[in-house]
């Protein structure tokens, strides 16, 4: 039995090596092939509408990767030709289908800075926009890509008006700003459970400005009254009187505007509490 157990092991050990050789010959040969087709000689050619051709057809069948750098010693060769503008246009593209949005937005707007006139003036500036869409990252991350984009975004609809795309972009921004809803919502409830009141209060105001018609409206004036609440048993006694009546006076405020809401317990609740503590201010002076 150990015998034939030592044989099967050294079994598989060759039928591992048999394997692993057949895989090294068929990549040699796969780069024997790529080696071959012609796209190295190419590359030293001088002829640029040949090349110009060849990139056009790598483009075609996607290889980008042989694509952008054809097109990108043909740009220097066509500078201030027609043919420049499409060359460029592909670049951008190139840089696009290859998931680096950093490098296609900064030449999609290029192109338009370059190419004011251009074919696709109105397509790249969308794009340049599209492109810090696409970059924009989870809520929770840094969103200085998120507001580039509602920015770009802007600039194309006061720019294109008329365009097909402004429904594209309009939704494209509600999603931008969504993110930036989470965010600012996740930032004011951390400010309240470390009990930065203040900190806690002047976010809700800002949010509520900002995002008036948030479904996180109705819980952060909840979390105003509260924190106001908060601030003002925690407070010296010359300030009590001011944060206990902020917090009363953003509870009747608060019922008249949301007398459904599913806050509104927890909020008449505190504004018993601080009516209890403003008439025992008022009994001892």
């Amino acid at each position: 039995m150990e015998g034939l157990f030592c044989g099967n092991i050294f079994l598989t050990l060759h039928s591992l090596k048999t394997i692993i050789k057949y895989f090294s010959i068929l990549t040699i040969i796969g780069l024997i092939f790529i080696s071959c087709d012609g796209f190295e000689k190419l590359v030293k050619s001088s002829d640029y509408e040949l090349k110009l051709k060849k990139a056009q057809e790598y483009y075609g069948k996607g290889n980008y990767i042989k694509a952008l750098q054809l097109y990108e010693e043909l740009i220097l060769i066509f500078k201030g030709s027609e043919k420049a503008e499409e060359i460029y246009y592909y670049i951008a593209y190139c840089n696009y289908y290859q998931n680096d949005f950093s490098l296609s937005q900064y030449h999609f707007k290029n192109y338009c800075r370059q190419f004011p006139s251009g074919g696709h003036v109105e397509e790249c500036y969308f794009l340049n926009a599209y492109c810090y869409y696409l970059s924009s990252p989870n809520y929770k991350l840094d969103q200085s890509d998120t507001k580039a984009a509602i920015k770009e975004f802007q600039s194309f609809i006061d720019e294109y008006p008329d365009s097909k795309r402004i429904d594209t972009c309009n939704l494209l921004i509600d999603n931008l700003r969504y993110k930036l809803e989470n965010k600012d919502y996740d930032l004011t409830k951390q400010y309240f459970k470390l009990s930065d009141y203040k900190a806690a209060i002047a976010s809700s105001k800002s949010f509520m400005k900002e995002f008036p018609g948030s479904k996180f409206v109705e819980e952060l004036y909840y979390l105003i009254i509260d924190s106001y609440y908060l601030l003002a048993i925690n407070s010296i006694s010359t300030k009590k009187m001011e944060r206990l009546n902020g917090a009363i006076e953003n509870y009747l405020k608060f019922v008249d505007l949301y007398p459904q809401s599913s806050f509104k317990g927890k909020a008449e609740s505190v504004y018993t509490s601080c009516v209890e503590v403003k008439d025992n201010i008022i009994k001892k002076k």
